[in-house]
């Protein structure tokens, strides 16, 4: 099938929460958590038969945290200043994160998670849609879509662990091998590895389930794949209000 045949026979419809979750293995977080507003690819009818009933994809749209740094350099400032109640009531008026996409395997490579996000944020009807993927340096289909990317500078807490493992004897740039960097960590004496140990579990203390993490290669694992995770922030100001931008 030619891509452009197949995205033709794709139509952007309102979806539901069961749309989501007939999707919702295929993405690397978990349940989208309370949302206001789903739309779902869903084929015509010459097509229904590769979907097998399936949706080919969705997105998920959701109501956003009050305070966000890059939506505040995004907006110049203009949630700051006021208390936390006014604040979040203008949020809640004025903007909607999108806090899933998803396509179906057999239909990836199509542009349509683009089409998704810029057929949809115009639907939405509020002045701002915003987006965070960590992932978006890799695949930037929100700014294929019309959004904006700001990309947040390294965490304190990041920095601070990258320099506590050079002081002992684990530099940044062998920070991409794994498996070296937990042989070191076994080798370390006594007094190090007590050090890096503290400053590890530092590191996890805002991680959830992780902070409990036992040593060993798993854990290593998992802190150096966020040492350097730097989320990517979207937004977009929908034209048909004039203030917004």
């Amino acid at each position: 099938m030619r891509s452009c045949s197949v995205c033709r026979k794709l139509k952007i419809i309102p979806g539901c929460y069961d749309d989501y979750k007939q999707l919702a293995h295929y993405h690397y977080r978990g349940d989208c958590g309370p949302f206001t507003t789903i739309f779902t690819l869903k084929a015509e009818p010459s097509l229904a038969g590769a979907l097998y009933g399936r949706p080919a994809g969705v997105i998920v749209y959701s109501v956003t945290t009050s305070e966000l740094e890059l939506r505040n350099v995004a907006t110049d400032n203009f949630y700051t200043g006021f208390d936390n109640s006014t604040r979040r009531a203008l949020v809640n008026r004025d903007i909607r994160r999108i806090s899933r996409v998803i396509i179906e395997p057999r239909f990836r490579g199509l542009g349509l998670a683009s089409r998704l996000v810029a057929e949809t944020m115009p639907m939405m009807d509020v002045p701002i849609i915003e987006a965070i993927a960590v992932m978006g340096m890799v695949n930037p289909f929100f700014e294929k879509a019309g959004m904006r990317a700001y990309t947040a500078g390294v965490p304190a807490k990041n920095i601070r662990l990258i320099e506590a493992l050079g002081m002992v004897g684990i530099e940044e740039a062998e920070l991409v091998d794994v498996e070296k960097v937990q042989q070191k960590l076994g080798r370390l004496e006594a007094g190090k590895a007590d050090f890096i140990e503290n400053e590890m579990r530092h590191f996890l203390k805002s991680h959830s389930e992780y902070r409990y993490m036992r040593p060993g290669l798993r854990r290593t694992r998992y802190i150096l794949s966020r040492l350097f995770a730097r989320p990517v922030y979207y937004i977009w100001f929908n034209p048909e209000f004039k203030s917004a931008g």
